[in-house]
C-alpha cells in the first residue's frame, strides 16, 4: 500500500452542483494532506485506487464518487489522473449488514464502530490485470 485515509463527510455526486462538487474536493484534498507526507508520486506509476462508502440514508451512487476523487488528488499524491489504471469502489449501508471487521484496514473498522458514514480511500501500486481476474 502507498496511501490510505478516511473522509469523514458524505460524498458528492459528480452530477452535483458545481459549488458543491468544488467544496467536495476541497475536503478530499484537505484530509488527503493531514495523512500525506511524500512527494509528488513518478508519472511512471501505475496505481489501484479503492475506495469504501459507508452510508447511513438515501446513498449517493459510487461510480459519481469516483471521479471527483481522483481529481482531488492530482497534484497531491499522483500527477495525472490516468496514473490509476484500476478501481475497486464499494458501497455499503452502516447499520443493515453485518461486517466481519478482523480483515477491515483499521481506519475503516474503527468508523464502522461510530456508525458514520465515511469514505474509505486507498492507493496501491496497481497490479497485473490476470491478478484481478
Amino acid at each position: 500500500m502507498i496511501f490510505e485515509f478516511l473522509i469523514t463527510q458524505r460524498p458528492r455526486s459528480l452530477q452535483g452542483k458545481r459549488s458543491s462538487l468544488r467544496t467536495w474536493k476541497n475536503t478530499v484534498k484537505t484530509e488527503a494532506q493531514k495523512i500525506w507526507t511524500g512527494t509528488l508520486l513518478s508519472e511512471d506509476l501505475e496505481l489501484h485506487l479503492t475506495l469504501v462508502y459507508l452510508y447511513d440514508r438515501d446513498p449517493v451512487d459510487i461510480d459519481n464518487i469516483i471521479k471527483p476523487i481522483q481529481d482531488a488528488l492530482v497534484g497531491l499524491i499522483y500527477q495525472d489522473d490516468q496514473q490509476i489504471k484500476d478501481v475497486q469502489a464499494h458501497r455499503r449501508p452502516l447499520l443493515q449488514e453485518p461486517f466481519d471487521i478482523l480483515n477491515f484496514p483499521d481506519l475503516l473498522r474503527q468508523r464502522i464502530y461510530t456508525a458514520s458514514e465515511c469514505v474509505y480511500v486507498r492507493i496501491c501500486q496497481s497490479k497485473t490485470l490476470e491478478s484481478y481476474l
